[in-house]
Formats: C-alpha cells, structure tokens, sequence
C-alpha cells in the first residue's frame, strides 16, 4: 500500500454502508488503506427506570460498535475484494472522532441519509463541520435518483470561485478526473441580479457581454498551470449567470462527482461553511468532495 488512508464514517446504517462500499473501491485503485471509523454514542451517566448500569450501557454500545464495523467490512470486502481494511472504534463525538482521524489521512468518507429532513440536519452536524476543518478532503456520498449506489460514470464537475482558497477543490478535482478517466467539467458562475443591483444604484447600466467575458478571463486564470499539469484531462469550461449552488446542482445530475472547496474561517466559532457547499452536500444527487486550502501547481 502506498500513500495514507481513506477514513470512513460507520453508524450502521444503509447509506454508511453505501459510503463504504465507494470508498473501497477508491482506496483499491490508489492502493491505500481503508480505514472504518465508528464513534461510541453519549451515554447519560444515569437514566430514570434504566435497568442497565452505565457500565453494561457502555459494554452494550461497544458491542454494538463491533457489529457495525464487521457489517462495514464484509461490505468492504464485497466491493473491493483485497482492500486492506482496519477498524477502529472511537469514544469521540462522530464529528470530534473524524476530525482526529483527518489528521494523515487521504480522504474522509461520509454518507447521506438521502433527502429527508431529518436526514439532512442530522447530516449537516458532521458533514458541514468536517468539511469545513479536516485538512484533508471530505467527500459526502448521496445515492443517486433511485439507486443504492453513486454514479460511476459521467464527468467530474468542478466548481470555480475566484478566491485562492478554492486551489485544493481545483487540485482534486483534476485529480479525481485523472484516475476515474473522466471528462472534467470546470464550472464558474457569477449572481447577475445582484451585480444588476450594484450597477443600478450606481446609476450605471451593465453591460452584460463585458461581465460574461470578464469571468470566463477569470476562469482561465484560475485554471492557469493545472491543465498543463493533467494534460491527458479533458476539461469543458462552463461561465454561467446564476447562483452558484443552483447551477452545480443542475449540472451534478449527470456527473459522477462534484468538487467544490470550502470558505470556513476555521476554528468552531463564526462561519462553518460556505452556504454554496451547505446546499451542494444537502442536495446534490451525486457524491460532492469539498476540498480546503491549497497551493497553484508550479510554473
């Protein structure tokens, strides 16, 4: 095995075990291992009428933790048969257990309940706060429209903003392009009602062409060196008005993966994650990797 591990979150339910089975498949083909993490639940140190020390509760929930991580193995093991798997079960919070595990490893691996509710902000307490601080990678699994699995196919669609901050989604993204030989689909997209805004009271009328070819310049910059530095990917650039979560999605339904990077400020205090990345972890209907930090290639 080379490089560091694929860390999955395991809870014992389906869509966890939807996540595992992606991420098998992934740390197979880059030969990294895979690495299933289970965080023990709270347990109240009393509880009225409990028939059960907090103990035998502990006991009881580590067991249970056993049984996950052997159901999330032999999941493993079906999807990618000789991925080397290890499995750990952590006392943690599944947020605090994951951002520990982030530390070295290549990707973290998480999956959605799918698009109840409930499912979504019960999602959003791990998902958004890892997204927003692992120093790695963080990709959410979402099965696709009437399937159990994720998308194998299509291209890999790349959201572009026009900050430094999104060199690490760009930097995967080709990548995640390279070893799933996929079209890579470069995306950027300004809010036109809003500029029209600006302009308006301004007093000034915008001049729509000027705008357009304004971000396709910026989106070349932004992708200045890496083309280069993946010449065997196919990159479609797409420069479209609208609101950049509206349009990712739109595109997403026919990808195989979205990579978008993240504005958290850091820390868990203040802003955890941009809104663009909130929506696109919520709704997408492929698997979305949301990438932090990062430097250009080298000139």
């Amino acid at each position: 095995m080379t490089g560091s591990a694929v860390v999955v979150g395991v809870d014992g339910s389906a869509a966890a075990l939807t996540a595992v089975r992606w991420a098998a498949r992934v740390a197979r083909e880059r030969r990294r291992g895979l690495r299933l993490v289970h965080a023990l639940p709270e347990l109240p140190a009393s509880f009225p009428a409990a028939e059960l020390s907090f103990e035998q509760m502990q006991e009881a929930a580590g067991a249970r933790g056993a049984r996950v991580l052997d159901e999330a193995g032999d999941a493993a093991a079906q999807a990618a048969p000789g991925a080397e798997v290890a499995t750990v079960v952590r006392a943690e919070g599944p947020a605090e257990a994951l951002l520990a595990e982030a530390d070295g490893a290549s990707m973290i691996v998480l999956g959605s309940p799918g698009r109840s509710t409930a499912g979504r902000v019960l999602l959003g307490s791990v998902s958004v706060a890892l997204a927003a601080h692992a120093p790695c990678p963080v990709a959410v699994i979402r099965p696709h429209v009437g399937e159990d699995e994720a998308p194998a196919e299509g291209p890999v669609v790349l959201g572009v903003d026009a900050t430094p901050k999104g060199e690490a989604a760009i930097a995967a993204a080709f990548e995640e392009a390279t070893w799933r030989n996929a079209r890579l689909v470069a995306v950027h997209s300004w809010n036109e009602t809003f500029l029209a805004e600006i302009f308006e009271e301004g007093r000034r009328g915008m001049d729509r062409e000027a705008v357009e070819e304004h971000e396709r310049e910026l989106l070349a910059q932004r992708l200045a060196g890496w083309q280069e530095k993946y010449p065997d990917v196919l990159v479609e650039r797409v420069v479209r008005a609208g609101r950049p979560a509206e349009v990712l999605l739109d595109l997403a339904d026919r990808a195989q993966l979205l990579v978008v990077g993240s504005r958290g400020r850091g820390g868990f205090s203040g802003l955890a994650l941009g809104s663009t990345s909130q929506a696109l972890i919520s709704y997408a209907l492929c698997p979305v990797l949301v990438a932090r930090g990062g430097t250009r290639p080298a000139e």
